[in-house]
């Protein structure tokens, strides 16, 4: 007898997936395999496997309920990868398939332990089946991750001048690539061997067998040299001598090896691996010979003469981010200065925050190499290569923000030069009334005590932080170091917001209203100025809430919300409701329509939320009716009711007036919440019954109880309705039919605009730059904590929104300063294209130094700054760099430099600027604009 196999119920298809998924990855090791599946099909089974599940409705939010027995979803197809995947490649093998380049976790695709897959595709079927596997990732080598991307790399066969591509994991060895490279072209692995052939030259040959992919530094599609010795299989070893390289694969001037580190990204941290080649070896020789006997300027970089510093960087591929950020640096007289000498001895490989020297050492070559002689551009492959080891944020090829780079740049080369070798913990002590001067002075030593190195002596310098407590006006002052300013681009200290103002009586229309309030100010200064707008009466007021999701997120009902905490794309609402009301809830009434498939039958999937809820209070003290929720929704709707419709004549347009009378009596007595006898003067009311909803259309709505059930509204309506104790809100849906929709102007809930719309810009913002000095103040201003960075205060025992104030107190002798070009939203990324008007020479910040015990005047001048051209994601960047010994500026653009004139230093493009100290006398003039040493900046700072 045949056995008929079980149909399995989308529950049970649920419950074995959780149960499989949860054992899998409580095991996951090195080794395993997960596969890819598309984003789009696991979204579609998830509806499908929780169609039955009751959702819980909390805060507002609204989910599938009361669908009108629309029809179960279908079961999802056959498994279909094929977006994940170039057009060109197909089939059910893994071999060859290439996936598209951007795809992104979570949004693209997910990752399934094998256990997962399997029952999957035994239900399903389908492909193409991507698997993938886990590696070791991470510094210690013991974090896991899936390898998504596998290496590229592009084989070429010499002499013979043929060529293979291949797809292999970064954990493989060089052996194992030398193996496949054999069995692609049949050739004798005896005479064969392979070279890491970066720009079509011979960088390192590959002969350490057992060193991974990922220790020898290969990249994605990068390209192989395979390479067949004729005759004898020395002669790849004599080339290999020939080329200045070691037998180990490494330069032979590279100091000796440390641990090798890698991580998912693939890029290698060995010191004794590198990519240099004849030319760039050359270069290393040269500054090996006559680095440290460089004659210094004032500056402490001396150009006379040669081409020194006037060295580009080739782009390696959307790299121009990170070449800006590095000329910048490099032409900084003091690191200039620092790491051309001997600063090994103060690199700190036991520092547990620091990248075990990789990363000074790293930079500080390739500094050496762009000071060299010659004008030849370098390829900052090595440099790259470490950076992407520590930061996995900026490995591969993409766009990121240069100012992102230079603050892991200085973090991460701090922590590697740190000269504490074991910091002591310091507790810090309370001002307790004492001078902010002792106390500052004590702050910046516990710093120094932990924080010792050529960064903070050249780029840090100390803030002083005021907070206040809004509640019970404690104070906390503290002084933290700095390495940068990040300045907002304010050219204004007000904001235009827009607001849709939404009344709970029936008696106007929604109206978008737009007001003007403080950029750093709270939400009672936004109600405040809505009310005054929309002439708000005694007895109302506002209650203000942010729509998402055609669903009330979040009521922002606390007055001290910062208004910096609301996005200019967010939607928001203001309610207009009576100030006294006693013992009553919010109804929020929430639009859904139809959901329709397109196809012939044009059948009803479901209800999906639409449009803006509407709110209104309602009186809690009498029992509510069905009745009495049909009055009150009539009434605020009643609004958009059509003037002229054929299936809404005037007799019931009257009922529905006369209706929303009696419903405001109800849910709105300022006074109190009574039970009135909804008489009304209202002459339009005389040919109304005097019972409540008799011969009025019902609504097709649908309220929630207390345990998330739906009670249809349109029958009994004398029954009474049990509201939840726990809740404030009453939850009602309105089923917008195609025919309800006829009879109401919808469209004044349809459309609700964003708080801020940007447009073009003005060339009233070009005609009118803004200071440096004006974004400088906008910094120091005192404005409140967004809610993420609530602080406790001691005495209140609670999380306050405190307001904050900074004071600059000390200041450093290279002052960086980030102008705030870039802002994120959750839909949307904005450039502000303003041109900021900052001083070259003469940047004064004497007054807006807090600590006036500090008499030498505070001016900077300008000398380097980079440059993002473009949108966001897809822009350029460049650096304008003066070099400081010529007296002159230059523009480096990766590996293309050319002389400009002063005056096109500044433009709208500027993104982080680079101030030196100018050394003034005990009169306060300025000097000739010597730099000091790092010694004597270093004592200066500590002061």
């Amino acid at each position: 007898m045949t056995e008929v196999k079980k149909e399995v119920t989308p529950e049970e298809e649920k419950l074995t997936i959780r149960d499989i998924s949860i054992a899998a990855e409580a095991q996951t090791k090195q080794g395993d395999t997960f596969y890819l599946i598309t984003q789009r099909w696991w979204q579609e089974w998830l509806e499908y496997v929780n169609q039955n599940q009751a959702n819980t409705l909390n805060d507002g939010s609204a989910s599938e309920h009361c669908t009108g027995g629309s029809s179960a979803l279908k079961r999802p197809s056959s498994i279909d990868n094929s977006d994940l995947i170039y057009e060109a490649t197909s089939g059910d093998s893994s071999a060859g398939i290439d996936l598209h380049d951007t795809l992104v976790e979570g949004t693209d695709y997910i990752l399934l332990p094998q256990e997962v897959w399997n029952q999957l595709y035994e239900w399903y079927r389908g492909g193409p089946i991507l698997p993938r596997k886990v590696i070791n990732s991470g510094l210690s080598q013991t974090e896991l991750a899936v390898e998504v991307y596998p290496l590229h790399l592009q084989l070429h066969l010499m002499p013979k001048d043929e060529r293979s591509t291949i797809r292999i994991s970064k954990k493989e060895t060089i052996r194992q690539l030398h193996k496949k490279a054999c069995e692609i072209f049949s050739l004798i692995p005896e005479l064969v061997c392979i070279w890491d052939y970066f720009n079509h030259q011979k960088h390192a040959l590959m002969n350490d067998m057992d060193k991974t992919l990922d220790d020898a530094n290969i990249q994605m599609d990068q390209d192989i040299l395979v390479e067949v010795a004729n005759g004898n299989s020395a002669s790849g070893v004599n080339s290999f001598h020939e080329n200045g390289t070691a037998d180990n694969g490494t330069v032979a001037l590279v100091k000796p090896s440390q641990p090798n580190f890698s991580n998912a990204e693939g890029l290698s941290l060995s010191k004794g691996s590198t990519r240099n080649g004849t030319a760039e070896l050359s270069q290393s020789q040269q500054l090996a010979s006559s680095g440290t006997d460089q004659t210094y300027g004032s500056s402490g970089v001396s150009t006379r003469g040669s081409a020194c510093g006037l060295t580009g960087l080739l782009n390696l591929g959307n790299t121009c981010f990170m070449n800006s950020a590095i000329q910048c640096l490099v032409h900084t007289p003091e690191f200039a200065r620092y790491f051309r000498e001997d600063y090994y001895q103060e690199i700190n490989r036991q520092n547990p925050l620091g990248m075990v020297g990789e990363l000074a050492l790293a930079f500080g070559d390739l500094l050496r190499k762009l000071w060299a002689p010659g004008r030849t551009p370098v390829a900052p492959r090595p440099f790259k290569a470490k950076l992407a080891r520590f930061a996995p944020q900026f490995s591969g090829y993409n766009q990121h923000d240069s100012q992102e780079l230079l603050a892991f740049l200085l973090d991460g080369l701090h922590e590697d030069l740190n000269r504490v070798k074991h910091k002591p913990y310091i507790k810090s002590k309370d001002a307790d009334g004492r001078p902010d001067e002792e106390v500052a002075d004590e702050y910046w030593a516990n710093h120094i005590a932990r924080n010792d190195s050529i960064i903070v002596d050249v780029c840090q310098g100390q803030y002083k932080s005021t907070l206040v407590c809004p509640v019970c006006n404690k104070v906390s002052v503290t002084f933290d170091p700095f390495m940068y300013l990040s300045l907002p681009l304010q050219s204004a200290t007000t904001r235009r917001m827009t607001v849709t103002i939404f009344t709970c009586d029936g008696s106007a229309l929604p109206a978008a209203c737009t007001v003007t309030v403080p950029k750093q100010g709270r939400c009672r200064d936004l109600i405040q100025a809505l009310g005054n707008s929309c002439s708000l009466k005694q007895n109302e007021k506002l209650m203000l809430a942010e729509i998402r999701g055609h669903l009330i997120h979040r009521f922002l009902e606390d007055p001290l919300i910062s208004l910096s905490s609301i996005k200019d794309d967010d939607h928001l609402a203001a309610y207009k409701i009576p100030k006294s009301i006693k013992n009553s809830k919010f109804l929020q009434l929430i639009h859904r329509r139809e959901e329709r498939e397109i196809g012939i039958s044009q059948s009803i999937v479901g209800w999906k939320p639409y449009g803006t809820p509407l709110v209104s209070p309602i009186c809690c003290d009498d029992v509510i009716t069905r009745g009495d929720i049909q009055l009150i929704v009539h009434r605020m709707l009643s609004p958009m009711l059509r003037t002229e419709n054929p299936g809404f004549n005037c007799v019931s347009r009257s009922k529905t007036a006369a209706a929303a009378a009696n419903a405001s009596r109800l849910a709105t007595s300022s006074e109190a919440c009574v039970d009135s006898s909804l008489a009304n003067d209202d002459p339009r009311q005389k040919d109304v019954p005097s019972s409540k909803l008799v011969n009025l259309e019902k609504l097709p709505l649908q309220l929630v109880d207390e345990n998330n059930a739906c009670i249809d509204l349109t029958v009994g309506e004398d029954k009474s309705v049990k509201l939840s104790s726990s809740s404030v809100s009453i939850l009602v849906f309105a089923d917008w039919s195609q025919k309800l929709l006829e009879n109401y102007d919808t469209r004044y809930i349809e459309n609700l605009p964003e708080v801020t719309k940007y447009g073009p810009a003005t060339k009233k913002a070009r005609t009118e730059p803004l200071s440096l000095y004006s974004c400088l103040e906008a910094f120091l201003r005192e404005e409140p904590l967004v809610p993420e960075d609530m602080w406790y205060c001691p005495t209140c025992k609670e999380r306050r929104q405190a307001s904050k104030k900074l004071d600059l107190w000390r200041l450093p002798e290279v002052l960086v300063i980030h102008l705030k070009r870039f802002s994120y939203s959750r839909s949307m990324k904005h450039k502000l294209e303003t041109f900021v008007n900052f001083p070259i020479h003469d940047f004064d910040l004497t007054k807006y130094v807090a600590n006036k015990n500090n008499s030498r005047r505070q001016l900077y001048e300008l000398y380097a700054l980079t440059n993002h051209y473009g949108g966001m994601g897809s822009g350029h960047y460049t650096a304008h760099i003066k070099l400081l010994d010529e007296n002159r500026w230059y523009n480096f653009d990766d590996s293309h430099i050319s002389p400009i004139n002063e005056e096109d230093v500044k433009s709208a493009a500027a993104y982080v600027l680079f101030y030196r100290r100018v050394k003034t006398d005990h009169h306060h003039s300025v000097s000739n604009g010597t730099v000091s040493s790092a010694g004597q900046q270093s004592i200066s700072l500590r002061k």
